[in-house]
């Protein structure tokens, strides 16, 4: 199903850092976190230095060597910039391609022309879902981005009433509907079968994302009203344009990458054979590097060209997109240097230790893990990894229905309450243009919201099926 399997994970982890205890370690979590907290909101120090500095407290307040602990968040920096920063590059780079050339004019003309008041959020959620089915979280934010900006500013909507059904369509999607990684991992470490969970994901995401983003969505509205930040907005073209691409083509050049992944997707569940030489072909175009610089490549010509650019209009515009990521790059990167600093301090293995002997029914079980897990590491699918590897003896007598309801209770709990140690967390908040008190009150509930909605839909079906 996957070649990815917790065993093989579990092979490759490393040793802690330290050997404190469970309790000098809870001690350690609680203290770093505070001390991210604490450096924004009161000493309004840069989230960038703040998560760094939350870092090296974390390493101190849990017995680790300061080498490591600078080695663990360095390397935890790399990973988050080398995957997530380049693809937030080229997806700032289409976004310009979209925004300079009319492009996303286009799709936000029709959009408004089409779907109008109340209908909005609902149209917004119904795209992200397409959209972020076969997506990684990230690439669906950077693919989004520029139209749900214009959406909220040209249409003179809040930006949590269409940002927030945005987010959720695609969080949805990344926690519990396969082909994304941690729920295909899951049903790899289960021995789940991948047509029941991909349906029985299906019935509990569609109520979910409807809860958890246009309802929901009206509340965070009022609790977070701020308008779409002008220095993200993309502007629009210049006046000198003669014309601006056509809607087929703008469309086209945006669901390149979602087309490419989705292959790559499909060839792997209905090939499943890495020497086979169609797999290896999909393996390489539907991998989010190769998809989104070919969405951006093709751009240049369906958009820029079709804008007529010249060459040099095209290498101004690339130029111009990559100055405004610069501090986003640098916070993602280092909340995933905080993310790796808790993981290599034996924070999911804490976790695991003290859910062992945890008497409760195996759904809830496997959702309380799964949270608790998130919550120390900040990473949805570490958290899907390691509870699905803690709870895989307790599928072994379940029905086909049972382990496919079990993987999605684990991926809803992957999703519960993203904080200041989730690079996503960092991601929304700057190109939201919030505070951290603001992103808390939005995106962190809404995450919150999917998670024990999710688990609810869960339990219902359990009941049923």
């Amino acid at each position: 199903m996957t070649s990815l399997s917790v065993e093989t994970l579990a092979a490759a982890a490393t040793e802690p850092i330290t050997s404190a205890g469970n309790t000098q370690l809870g001690i350690a979590v609680l203290a770093g976190i505070a001390v991210i907290v604490l450096l924004i909101t009161r000493l309004k120090l840069h989230a960038f230095l703040a998560l760094t500095l939350g870092s090296l407290a974390l390493g101190v307040f849990a017995g680790a060597p300061l080498a490591k602990t600078i080695s663990s968040f360095t390397a935890g920096l790399g990973a988050t910039v080398a995957g997530v920063g380049v693809l937030i590059a080229l997806g700032a780079i289409l976004g310009k391609l979209l925004a300079d050339s009319g492009g996303a004019d286009e799709i936000v003309d029709t959009i408004l022309a089409r779907a109008k008041g109340r209908a909005m959020p609902w149209a917004m959620v119904l795209i992200a879902s397409v959209i972020g089915l076969p997506l990684f979280f990230e690439v669906g934010i950077v693919l989004l981005i520029p139209v749900v900006l214009l959406v909220a500013k040209r249409g003179n909507y809040s930006l949590m009433r269409i940002g927030i059904p945005a987010l959720a369509g695609l969080s949805v999607m990344h926690g519990l509907i396969p082909p994304h990684p941690g729920p295909l991992v899951a049903i790899d470490a289960l021995h789940a079968n991948l047509g029941v969970t991909l349906a029985l994901g299906v019935l509990v995401a569609i109520p979910t994302v409807v809860i958890a983003g246009p309802l929901f969505s009206r509340y965070a509205a009022r609790w977070v009203d701020i308008p779409a930040p002008e220095h993200m907005v993309p502007q629009r073209p210049s006046a000198e344009l003669e014309h601006r691409p056509r809607f087929g083509a703008t469309v086209f050049t945006v669901l390149l990458p979602v087309a490419l992944m989705l292959m790559k997707a499909l060839v792997d569940i209905v090939v499943d054979d890495p020497a086979n030489a169609v797999q290896r072909v999909t393996d390489v175009a539907g991998s989010p590097l190769i998809a989104l610089l070919a969405a951006v490549l093709v751009g240049m010509f369906t958009l820029g060209r079709a804008a007529g650019f010249t060459k040099a209009r095209l290498s101004v515009t690339v130029e111009k997109s990559l100055a405004p990521i610069a501090g986003i790059l640098l916070i993602v990167g280092a909340g995933g240097g905080f993310k790796q600093t808790l993981i290599d301090v034996g924070v999911g293995r804490m976790i695991m230790d003290l859910s062992q002997n945890w008497a409760i029914p195996a759904l809830l079980l496997a959702w309380l893990i799964a949270v608790a897990i998130r919550l120390a590491t900040g990473s949805a699918t570490v958290a899907t990894i390691s509870a699905a590897g803690l709870v895989a003896p307790l599928a072994a007598g379940m029905s086909t229905t049972e382990t496919a309801l079990l993987v999605l209770a684990i991926g809803s709990g992957s999703l519960f309450f993203s904080h200041v140690n989730d690079a996503g967390f960092w991601l929304v908040k700057e190109y939201f243009g919030m505070t951290v008190g603001q992103t808390l009150k939005t995106w962190s509930v809404m995450e919150t919201i999917i998670s024990v909605v999710g688990l609810g839909f869960v339990l219902l079906l359990s009941l049923v099926l």
